[in-house]
């Protein structure tokens, strides 16, 4: 409807030009956009105060002219003018309820488009160090990872899902130092632990594993534990292998697959971070001091140059991250986005002066960030700090065991994603109409119910079937819910381009609470036919949209609860 009320405004400023009102030689793009007030209509458009100055004369005289050169459609009821110059159109009863047609017709694909074109997206995220199992701030980051990358292919782009192991550095040499210290008998409350060492449980099952000999498969390797006590390179291999076995179980558990595991060990292997290093050199952009190696990025908006290469001899941990986001570009990744918490907030700026250092063809910006904030965990009131298996942390696991998949997925994704989260795992658990995931699945088992209902009076109809006389709706609750579902696709298209996963989520609690609303107060299954067909009809159009919208959040839409 949108679109129709677009056209009909883009044909009235043609008419305009046509006979002088407006010039011709200037191009109008009218934004349309939903009322918020209904005795306003069902659209409004503000193009007459836009294009007054040019036309010269006041906003309403330009309204009232635009209104005079609208062509006919009966998909339009009513047009009125506005305060200082707002056209509103109210849409005819019959117009409104095309859209239940469209959504069972489309069924599974109503809401998709192809704005992407088959562009390639990369998408990194989760991205956790191979140290310990997955905790909740992973799992914020790979419910919007996941659900960001659902929306931009639901928008016809051509999505690659990327993992990035830090499987090098101090935090994987502590790894290796605490399973070698378990794997000797010692525990965290000796002595000898070490100073930095990892606590949680996990380190006895990996040390147990070691000494048993077993073999782990990760990704891209199979690796069989030596039991050798004193090969530190040997426990750290078969630990960091055990880990990442360990966060990919976690993972699936979640509903989320990658296409691509990289890890950074690759970057030093195959002598790309040496490369990076020597072209930033050759360009200009580096100057020893004080023993260590710096980057000019001040010279690409940093507030400070950074340290690249440290006295020791050690790279700084963004010097390979400019090395991975070059193979990146050289993969051919025009858009990549990176979706990680919010500490990562001082890697940005650093990353791109390396990129625009390394004079790579580039763009400024590039990669675009999506970076999520911290996760609180409560119950009965309380905050849940501690997890037996972790040590010292909430895990994604934990979570999905406690409250499951769908309303794991769902809290998480449900919040900007630059607002801090409370999850609460009582009304996560909950079966009340507070419960968000709950609430929009029992509108989808709802439907299904009544189709259940109707089968035993005898009455077959399938979910994609439309019946009856939609023009019989004539309730403000129904036109109501239909413009609703004709809100879908631009806000599918809305949720992608601006990173957002959130908005689906509102969307979808507006949509069930209308429609709980609209169940309660008027029956579906009623004598009269003609009205008991098209209301399934409606029923069916909600129920499609719900179980669309889910799916773009990786939530299950259960048909009996």
């Amino acid at each position: 409807m949108k679109e129709t009320v677009s056209d009909l405004i883009q044909s009235a400023l043609a008419a305009l030009q046509s006979e002088g009102t407006l010039p011709a030689d200037q191009a109008y793009t009218p934004q349309v956009g939903n009322t918020k007030d209904k005795s306003h209509g069902d659209y409004a458009c503000n193009i007459a105060l836009v294009a007054a100055k040019t036309a010269g004369c006041a906003p309403r005289k330009l309204a009232e002219l635009l209104i005079e050169k609208l062509p006919e459609s009966s998909a339009v009821e009513k047009v009125e003018i506005a305060g200082p110059g707002f056209i509103n159109f109210f849409m005819s009863t019959a117009s409104a309820f095309e859209i239940v047609n469209t959504v069972l017709a489309e069924a599974g694909q109503f809401g998709r488009n192809n704005g992407g074109k088959g562009e390639k997206v990369q998408v990194e995220f989760v991205s956790a160090n191979p140290t310990g199992p997955l905790h909740v701030g992973h799992g914020r980051g790979a419910a919007i990872g996941d659900c960001l990358c659902r929306l931009l292919e639901a928008n016809g782009y051509d999505v690659t899902r990327e993992f990035y192991y830090n499987d090098a550095g101090a935090q994987i040499n502590n790894l290796a130092l605490s399973v070698q210290a378990r794997v000797n008998g010692l525990t965290p409350e000796d002595d000898g632990w070490p100073e930095d060492g990892y606590r949680g449980d996990y380190i006895t099952d990996v040390a147990t594993a070691y000494l048993a000999g077993d073999t782990v498969t990760a990704d891209d390797r199979e690796v069989t534990a030596s039991a050798d006590p004193n090969d530190r390179k040997a426990i750290q291999e078969f630990a960091v292998a055990y880990l990442r076995r360990e966060q990919d179980l976690d993972l699936k558990a979640f509903g989320v697959e990658f296409d691509v595991y990289f890890l950074e060990s690759s970057l030093y292997q195959d002598g790309k971070v040496e490369a990076t290093v020597k072209r930033l050199q050759d360009n200009g952009f580096t100057y020893e001091d004080g023993g260590a190696m710096w980057l000019k990025t001040t010279e690409f908006g940093d507030d400070k140059d950074r340290v690249m290469r440290k006295k020791d001899g050690g790279y700084t941990y963004f010097l390979p991250d400019v090395a991975y986001h070059l193979d990146k570009w050289q993969r051919g990744y025009t858009t990549v986005i990176n979706e990680q918490g919010a500490d990562h907030h001082s890697t940005v700026t650093r990353v791109r002066a390396g990129l625009q250092a390394l004079k790579a063809g580039i763009p400024q910006g590039w990669p675009d960030y999506v970076l999520h904030q911290m996760v609180m965990v409560t119950r009965s009131g309380q905050e849940v700090k501690i997890s037996k298996r972790a040590g010292s942390y909430v895990t994604i696991r934990d979570l999905i065991d406690e409250v499951g998949r769908d309303a794991t997925r769902f809290f998480l994704a449900a919040r900007r994603v630059d607002s801090q989260l409370t999850f609460d795992i009582d009304l996560a658990r909950s079966q009340t109409n507070e419960n968000p995931v709950y609430y929009v699945q029992y509108a989808h088992a709802r439907i299904c119910s009544v189709l259940r209902k109707l089968a035993t009076e005898g009455v077959e109809r399938g979910f994609n079937e439309c019946l009856g006389d939609l023009s019989v709706l004539t309730l403000d609750e129904e036109k109501d819910l239909a413009n609703q579902l004709a809100k879908y696709p631009e806000l599918i298209a809305n949720s992608a381009a601006q990173r957002e996963p959130h908005h689906l989520t509102h969307y979808l609690r507006d949509l069930a609470g209308q429609f709980h609303t609209y169940y309660n107060a008027h029956k579906v299954l009623i004598e009269d036919t003609a009205v008991r067909d098209a209301r399934v009809s409606l029923y069916l159009a909600v129920r499609q949209v719900i179980a669309n919208g889910l799916d773009l959040l990786g939530v299950s839409a259960p048909e009996e609860m």
